[in-house]
């Protein structure tokens, strides 16, 4: 929840998806364009500045989205440092690779860039605006109606979390640890349930309709779309002028 509260609370929420589109594509571009890890990283931090002051993204917000993907970079990035072979006397042998550093400072660089431009584009924009982009272009039905499914099983589940925690707490279910373990499970049991059960309900209901086409949203309307498709061109095609420029 915390990506829809920042996509619909931030700045630019009224600013054209094409327009964040083509910015954050430009910095993928860039971010593979960067010649050294050292200019990477600097996209990475020019995104990071630009969602977080251009934008207006929460700063706290913005790093607990940003945390985890971060961790699994790093785990990641440590993994290619290392090599598995075979010694003579037919064992597992882990060694350094020679190279290791500068490979993972290159795989950082450029994944920090790309994670930082795909931030700046959801924590943006809200799912419904880039669902009706990718339908612009003329991205598969088969893959929106799975994104819509999902996007509102989320706020179903969200929704049974609170409920059911609620109840919980009410009854003094945490009030121990001995009790916080047994409400723990009970949480997740009843939640399996309770998501099997809303998700069957939803089928049904879309069945009873007899939905045989896409699903389809009113669109957003958008002022000002030239003025911000050319000032994200501009902005892209300097990223990706700087990523080759620079030796």
């Amino acid at each position: 929840m915390l990506i829809e509260q920042a996509a619909y609370g931030n700045r630019w929420r009224a600013v054209t998806p094409s327009a964040k589109a083509v910015f954050a594509l430009g910095g993928f571009v860039a971010a593979f364009l960067a010649g050294r890890p050292s200019l990477a990283f600097t996209v990475a931090g020019l995104f990071m500045l630009v969602t977080v002051f251009g934008a207006g993204v929460a700063p706290l917000r913005y790093l607990r989205v940003f945390a985890p993907a971060l961790s699994f970079l790093a785990v990641g990035s440590l993994s290619l440092a290392f090599t598995l072979g075979v010694d003579a006397s037919g064992g597992i042998a882990v060694g350094l690779l020679p190279n290791g550093q500068q490979v993972i400072a290159q795989v950082a660089g450029r994944s920090a860039a790309a994670l930082t431009a795909l931030l700046f584009l959801v924590l943006t924009t809200p799912l419904p605006d880039l669902m009706a982009l990718l339908r612009r272009l003329k991205c598969p039905e088969t893959l929106l109606e799975l994104m819509v499914l999902c996007y509102r099983m989320l706020f179903v589940f969200s929704a049974a979390l609170v409920d059911t925690q609620s109840a919980q707490a009410a009854r003094l279910g945490y009030s121990t640890p001995r009790l916080a373990l047994r409400s723990l499970g009970s949480l997740v049991a009843n939640l399996t349930v309770q998501i099997w059960q809303r998700a069957s309900d939803l089928h049904v209901a879309a069945q009873a309709r007899n939905n045989d086409g896409p699903l389809r949203f009113l669109p957003a309307e958008f002022a000002n779309v030239r003025r911000d498709l050319s000032i994200a061109a501009v902005g892209a095609i300097t990223l990706v002028l700087f990523s080759i420029a620079m030796p």
